[in-house]
């Protein structure tokens, strides 16, 4: 489910069946590598698309969880930490983290949930039928890692 009004009218009928955030994490700087971290927010953005397309009345899509590349990253995991607490408290029982900022990597032991890091693609000069034929592939090697996850829990 979207992070939408609309969609919100079928989370609270289906409640029950609805346990995971999907939580993109997204840099943000307008100093260096502007493009190269647009196109990292971009591609995971649409990977968590079909990832929510797909899991449909298992997972919401929550808004990105953006910082500035130059954000350390203890302060990061902090806020991090509070929207994590702040969903459990509403019934959240699995994370889903996706990201292509090879930084998250180096701390997930710190994170409660899954980080699926996936390198950047860049998109940008792609026609559509290749984009959707990338996004695909993605989603072919994500999908079993999401359903190992819920079976192990």
């Amino acid at each position: 489910m979207k992070w939408q009004t609309k969609e919100m009218d079928t989370y609270l009928q289906a409640k029950e069946y609805v346990d995971t955030a999907l939580i993109p994490l997204v840099p943000i700087s307008w100093k260096d590598e502007v493009k190269s971290t647009v196109a990292m927010g971009e591609f995971i953005s649409m990977i968590a698309h079909e990832v929510e397309r797909q899991f449909h009345g298992r997972v919401v899509h929550f808004p990105s969880f953006t910082y500035l590349k130059a954000e350390e990253m203890t302060a990061r995991l902090e806020r991090l930490g509070s929207w994590i607490t702040e969903l459990k408290a509403g019934g959240v029982a699995h994370f889903i983290f996706l990201t292509s900022d090879g930084e998250w990597k180096t701390n997930e032991s710190e994170m409660e949930g899954l980080l699926t890091w996936l390198p950047t693609i860049p998109l940008e000069h792609l026609e559509e039928s290749y984009k959707r034929e990338i996004i695909a592939d993605q989603l072919k090697q994500l999908i079993p890692i999401l359903t190992k996850k819920w079976q192990e829990s």
